[in-house]
């Protein structure tokens, strides 16, 4: 008589099935078959001197993208929500005052992630879509003197890109870090770490770099890396420790490097074949086309009388573009016929900005012309067949 008694479940026993669709909401983005083709690579281990120079031409890639030089540069094993814990948890201990911009969903989180370690926090507010004047920030830096700022570059549950010149000064006169989030900005609108005076910088891979989701390329200069490694107590995740992840990664001048995790192996694959493509085509062609790319999916959005969300042009983030919810129409029926009808995802608003905005990504791969007149012909197909009330 057999041990088993719980059965093998039917639903293994059929081959995987994946629909292809054009994802055309805010990440992750439709994946290129050279980086696809990367990852799918025989595994190797995760501490093999191979593995190690693969993670050190990620390490580069990293430097490359964010403008930077800093020797503490690696990428966390998980997705962005990783790489916001671990700048999180790294720079900041229990009962110090943190300073939070939020206008979208990210600063939300950053704020809970902050509150459950013990920090003590502090929100600066503005609706969706709005922004905060450097006046703004370094008032509510005096008064509630942090030792970090969190701030979102690119806040995709708005589509807005947010101005970043000179906080970082105001930061480093009032001795308090600079965090910035650009998971939905990096590759597609302008960022420099080492210039903007940024502390600590982070992204993930799934957005315009192209590659998988489970990689979260962060970066902390020596100031961040003073605070860091000089802390009365441990910081509250084991897996986290940048003291443990900055030896994996080779940062921290000892000639070993000692087990911590297993890395993903597979997705370091891909995201150094995503760095090599953002590479050789360079960062300001990057940035143009994503800006040329968001200015033609405008105009086509206005044709189709269509209301941008984010009124200003040059404070929209250029890979992730809101429109106002038309009125008349549920939100809901419209996106589920262009998924249904065209394969294709375009969603609604996150957070705050839920019941506000739908949301059309086109970046990196999926920036192209032809791929916004696809999201385009979706969105009048969708308004032309869907319910619209009258009141």
């Amino acid at each position: 008589m057999s041990s088993v008694s719980i059965p093998p479940p039917a639903c293994l026993l059929r081959p995987l099935e994946v629909p292809l669709r054009h994802l055309f909401g805010p990440g992750p983005s439709n994946v290129p078959p050279r980086i696809l083709a990367a990852g799918s690579r025989p595994i190797i281990g995760h501490l093999h001197p191979e593995m190690y120079e693969i993670m050190n031409d990620i390490k580069r890639g990293i430097q490359y993208a964010f403008q930077t030089e800093n020797n503490t540069t690696i990428s966390v094993s998980g997705s962005g929500h990783a790489a916001m814990e671990c700048a999180v948890f790294n720079t900041v201990e229990p009962g110090e005052s943190v300073l939070i911009a939020i206008n979208g969903i990210w600063g939300e989180r950053v704020a809970e992630i902050a509150e459950r370690m013990g920090a003590n926090v502090h929100r600066l507010v503005k609706a969706p879509g709005g922004y905060f004047t450097n006046k703004e920030i370094e008032q509510a830096i005096v008064k509630h003197k942090p030792v970090l700022l969190f701030l979102t570059h690119g806040e995709s549950s708005a589509g807005l890109c947010h101005p970043v010149d000179g906080i970082g000064d105001i930061c480093r006169k009032h001795n308090c870090l600079f965090l910035v989030d650009t998971v939905a900005s990096l590759g597609a609108a302008p960022i420099f770490m080492d210039k903007q005076n940024i502390d600590i910088l982070y992204t993930g891979s799934q957005k315009a770099l192209n590659a998988p989701p489970g990689t979260a390329p962060i970066s902390f200069n020596d100031r961040a890396c003073h605070k860091m490694f000089n802390r009365k107590t441990k910081p509250a995740s084991y897996f986290l420790d940048m003291t443990h992840l900055s030896n994996y990664w080779g940062c921290d001048g000892k000639p070993a490097r000692e087990y911590h995790h297993t890395g993903p192996v597979s997705g370091f694959f891909a995201l150094r074949e995503s760095l090599a493509i953002l590479a050789e085509k360079g960062l300001e062609e990057s940035w143009k086309k994503h800006k040329e790319v968001a200015a033609y999916l405008y105009r086509g959005l206005e044709d189709l009388g269509l209301k941008l969300f984010i009124p200003e042009r040059d404070l929209r983030l250029p890979s992730v573009t809101t429109i106002a919810i038309p009125s008349g129409y549920d939100w809901r029926e419209l996106l589920a016929y262009i998924l249904k009808h065209h394969h294709m995802e375009m969603t609604g608003g996150l957070g705050p900005s839920m019941g506000m905005v739908m949301r059309i990504g086109l970046m990196g791969y999926n920036c192209e012309k032809n791929n916004a007149d696809m999201a385009l012909h979706a969105l009048a197909d969708a308004l032309k067949n869907c319910k619209r009330s009258k009141a």
